[in-house]
């Protein structure tokens, strides 16, 4: 079956050094189900959706990893990582990399499965994974996909028919995870601190190859690598503060070469617009804090250009200016390409220097006022004024005349200015109400259809449907804030 299936793999990976990994095999589950599959992944990627009682029998071995794919061969990886700002050495502890499957479009996909039993990098764990956090990362990593966000994806969840056991019992499941890569910061820094120089050089040219082909061999690519990263990674903060993404656990080790997000443990989309918001309950001092997480991306990104200074100068001193140099560009990426998200998500279509003092006028008013990010937006781009929060209170009134002034001078006219807005400022995100709402409905009651309905919303987050209606109320009060918690 499982040729029959569609599986094409290659292990590039595990043909590095032995260093960067350990071979162990999915441990085997008592009784898989598959309970989730992502039909439209599973056919990009040249796999055959299998509608009888025993071909999802058979599929749920594998996505369980009772049963291996023809071709695989599971791995786990070893990486390290500051956590919170502390450095440790670390490793796929719960997940196992199955190979890459190679695409008809000629794309290079990891398949991981998330939550497969222990490995040497367990430390301890068990190596599973409980129901609930396995669908919350399908649910957010394919909302963050529809949102135009750089992510890794999520093919399938499978429950295993075992407890795992946290705070209290809770049903096992197993989580599929299409990735570009799982190269993360991590992976360099294991490399140059557990490495030789050899090794850290064969890691870094296997991620060029991988990643970044059109890297000119007869310049300095290291430096290109560095670049590189840095440039994807100020994309995809500035679209993470675009849409209000609070990532949660900006440790080195989630925070992925390729520029994928990755990791949807503690995360969770801002209600309320406040830099401070922060829903991990293991952030007590706010590292990374909504507001604070441009800082932390360049604070990350200067400990994977720590790995690479012995590849880029043979002179000490020249390699950390040349790493100096390429980290100071991050800020000034990070804030044109904020800027430019900001500019269209107000219908602007150049730029004027003002453009900073208006963007964040506003958003002092959002705060100030306690307005909903995603609404705020969302009712400007219907021109619902009434909607807004903060509607008849001067200090809008005039800041909404000088965004008018504004807009008249740009040639486009109102219908595009609309156009551009509603482009780029979803009308529904993951509310977290809602997520919970249809976690507990399959968690505790087997009940999948909540979900279901939830995510063929999110799947068009700028449709502007009656459909996403429902979708963009905000949840009760409550006195206690929402808190989100590692899915270990």
């Amino acid at each position: 079956m499982t040729k029959e299936f569609g599986w094409n793999f290659d292990n590039s990976y595990a043909r590095l050094p032995e260093i960067f990994f350990s071979s162990v095999d999915p441990s085997p589950v008592s009784s898989p189900k598959l309970v989730v599959l992502n039909e439209s992944l599973a056919d990009s990627l040249g796999l055959k959706v299998l509608a009888s009682e025993k071909e999802r029998k058979e599929t749920a071995a594998v996505f369980a990893g009772n049963q291996l794919p023809e071709g695989s061969a599971p791995l786990a990886q070893a990486y390290a990582g500051h956590q919170f700002g502390h450095f440790t050495k670390l490793g796929d502890g719960r997940a196992i990399l199955l190979g890459e499957q190679m695409t008809q479009a000629g794309e290079r996909l990891d398949i991981q499965l998330k939550g497969a039993g222990r490995t040497p990098f367990s430390r301890g764990g068990d190596g599973r994974a409980a129901l609930g956090p396995m669908l919350r990362e399908f649910i957010i990593s394919e909302a963050m996909h529809a949102l135009g966000i750089p992510t890794t994806r999520s093919l399938a969840v499978v429950t295993t028919g075992d407890p795992v056991y946290r705070e209290t019992v809770l049903p096992g499941a197993i989580l599929t995870r299409v990735a570009a890569s799982h190269i993360r910061v991590g992976s360099f820094q294991y490399a140059a601190k557990w490495g030789n120089m050899e090794e850290l050089r064969s890691f870094a040219d296997y991620t060029i190859s991988r990643h970044f082909p059109d890297i000119d061999a007869n310049e300095n690519r290291y430096l290109s690598l560095l670049k590189e990263v840095i440039k994807r990674q100020a994309a995809l903060i500035a679209k993470w503060q675009l849409v209000g993404f609070i990532h949660g656990v900006m440790n080195t080790d989630n925070m992925t070469i390729s520029g994928e997000t990755i990791d949807y443990g503690p995360c969770a989309f801002m209600d309320t617009y406040d830099p401070a918001t922060v829903f991990s309950s293991i952030d007590m001092q706010g590292r990374y804090a909504y507001g604070n997480q441009p800082y932390i991306g360049g604070w990350n990104l200067a400990r994977f250009a720590e790995t690479l200074l012995p590849l880029l100068h043979v002179d000490e001193e020249q390699a950390l200016q040349l790493a100096q140099d390429a980290i100071a560009e991050y800020s000034v990426l990070f804030r044109q390409n904020w800027l430019t998200g900001m500019r269209s998500k107000l219908g602007i279509f150049n730029e004027e220097p003002q453009d900073e003092a208006l963007i964040d006028e506003l958003l002092e008013i959002m705060q100030k006022h306690r307005a909903d990010f995603t609404n705020t937006f969302r009712s400007l781009a219907l021109d619902k004024l009434e909607d807004l929060v903060f509607f008849e209170t001067p200090v809008f009134a005039k800041w909404y005349q000088q965004w008018q002034d504004r807009l008249g001078r740009q040639a486009e006219p109102k219908d595009s200015v609309q156009q551009l807005m509603q482009k780029n400022n979803p009308g529904v995100i993951p509310r977290n109400h809602r997520v919970e709402e249809a976690l507990a409905a399959a968690v505790e009651q087997g009940d999948y259809s909540v979900m279901e309905r939830l995510l063929v919303v999110l799947s068009q987050p700028f449709v502007y449907s009656p459909e996403q209606d429902a979708y963009c109320t905000l949840p009760e009060p409550s006195n206690a804030p929402f808190r989100t918690y590692c899915g270990t």
